[in-house]
């Protein structure tokens, strides 16, 4: 235990951030660069290294927090790192934009702030780049084996990192022009700045994997040639059928999905443009949705110079406290500010979006809303409730169905779906194809990143026992787990 009174010495304090004014002028991180490491070592001595340490039940993981919280009490920083790669590839992607359900498992949580266990993590791993710790394993032989890895999101790096480490031959395809998935171009920069997505592509170019990008299976190459060119298939493409709003008025100008309108400006950063294709430079802008994803293009659009930002959410405003149906340590549904509502902008909820209106060029002008309430577990337009509010750009942030079965990538390799529309596997992570397996939001649906490195990891360990008939690769989870915080 780092120290056995910390919990009771020191309260919770978590990372700064910087000031508003400043951050909303420029594209990096919002957080003040090194104002974490003053005060890790006491926020990590307040971990009370529980003797069931339910922390570890809330990651998907199963992260070992209580033994790194107590290396970096003592500040062995590279004690700390190894235990923190022990389970999780790339815990500053994770560090920086996981919700953190560990911290609503903790037990100090019961009673009192929870442990920062996030802004621990990701002390640890900057600590452990800035100090050289970080560094590639190259396995020591070759299995002659080959596996194609499709979609470079959390899920595809983490299965194609395993497998590369265990010796296979990993060619990773991804559609995009830049490999990442929507950790390249699904995520502001201020919310993680790509650099830390581009030293883990060297880390792992150095350990042997390799990348193709601008490759779209089921495209440009057909899925079941694919197949047999490789000995095994990890699918990880991820599901990116977005969900759309079919309201009168939705053909107008200037409504986008959310994805359509937050990797223009992340392309921006990266230098392929010097002004956005879709900006809300001066425009009253609508956010429709309000999870992380609806809070990512408010946080741009202010960076951007909108003249308002308004978010809806069709549910009603969440509680500050836990509700009765969700006691400790499930993850709770509460209120939450993130630093992009800090910036401004208002947010609406229960609000339903009625229908668009436009100019007579067909450019979407107004938004009509109403006011909706559960009645008999439905809900239902409030009469007397109908107003409008000024849209020059609205985004659609509602979430995703599933993954794109219209490139050809499903019907091609053959693969059943579950009564999700998700991609059906077995314990191993394997598909109805033999030597196919899926991994991420391609086969769970939309989830977390923590659970889609989860998941990569796993179905690594499944494809590594198709190849060879056994592995040692760590398994953190089967296809029906849940855990305590979904």
């Amino acid at each position: 235990m780092a120290d056995p009174k910390g919990f009771l010495n020191h309260g919770r304090e978590v990372a700064k951030t910087r000031p508003v004014g400043e951050r909303v002028k420029d594209w990096n991180e919002v957080y003040v660069p090194g104002s974490l490491l003053p005060i890790i070592s006491k926020q990590a001595s307040r971990c009370m290294d529980c003797g069931i340490p339910f922390c570890h039940n809330g990651c998907p993981l199963g992260n070992l927090i209580p033994e790194w919280n107590d290396y970096a009490y003592r500040e062995d920083w590279s004690a700390a790192s190894e235990r923190l790669h022990a389970t999780n590839n790339f815990p500053e992607f994770t560090g920086r934009l996981c919700p953190a359900p560990c911290e609503s498992a903790c037990v100090l949580g019961i009673n009192q702030p929870p442990v920062t266990i996030k802004n621990v993590e990701v002390s640890i791993i900057d600590k452990a780049w800035d100090s050289g710790d970080v560094k590639p394993q190259i396995p020591e032989r070759l299995s002659g084996k080959t596996v194609a890895v499709i979609g470079s999101g959390p899920a595809g790096l983490a299965a194609a990192q395993q497998l590369t480490r265990a010796g296979h031959t990993v060619a990773v395809y991804e559609r995009a022009d830049r490999i990442g998935g929507l950790l390249r171009y699904g995520i502001p920069e201020f919310k993680m700045e790509k650099r830390h997505i581009n030293r883990r592509i060297e880390q792992m170019r150095a350990e042997g994997t390799k990348f193709r990008t601008g490759v779209e299976i089921g495209r440009d190459i057909d899925a079941a040639k694919l197949r047999q060119r490789y000995d095994a298939v990890v699918i990880a493409a991820g599901a990116t059928t977005a969900r759309d709003l079919p309201v009168p008025g939705r053909e107008l100008k200037g409504i986008y999905q959310a994805m359509e309108y937050l990797p223009l400006a992340n392309k921006v950063q990266e230098g392929d443009y010097v002004t956005s294709p879709i900006s809300a430079e001066g425009k009253h802008v609508v956010v429709i949705g309000g999870g992380d994803t609806g809070a990512d293009c408010v946080g741009t659009a202010h960076r951007q110079g909108a003249a308002s930002v308004t978010q809806l959410e069709i549910m009603p405003r969440p509680g500050e406290e836990r509700n009765a149906n969700q006691p400790w340590p499930t993850f709770p549904m509460l209120y939450k500010v993130t630093s992009a509502h800090e910036e401004g902008g208002e947010r609406i909820y229960s609000a339903g979006t009625t229908h668009f209106e436009g100019d007579e060029d067909g450019n979407v002008q107004w938004l009509h809303l109403n006011e909706v309430e559960f009645v008999d577990g439905k809900l239902t337009a409030k009469p007397g409730t109908e107003r409008k509010i000024p849209a020059q750009l609205v985004t659609l942030a509602m979430g995703f169905t599933g993954t794109d079965q219209e490139n050809g990538l499903v019907e091609q390799f053959g693969l059943e779906l579950d009564a999700r529309g998700n991609i059906a596997r077995d314990a191993d992570f394997q598909t109805n194809v033999p030597g196919v397996f899926v991994a991420g939001d391609a086969g769970r649906g939309q989830s977390l990143i923590v659970w889609a490195i989860a998941e990569g990891r796993s179905a690594a360990r499944g494809a590594d026992r198709f190849l060879t008939g056994t592995s040692d690769l760590p398994a953190p989870i089967r296809p029906t787990d849940r855990a305590l915080t979904v």
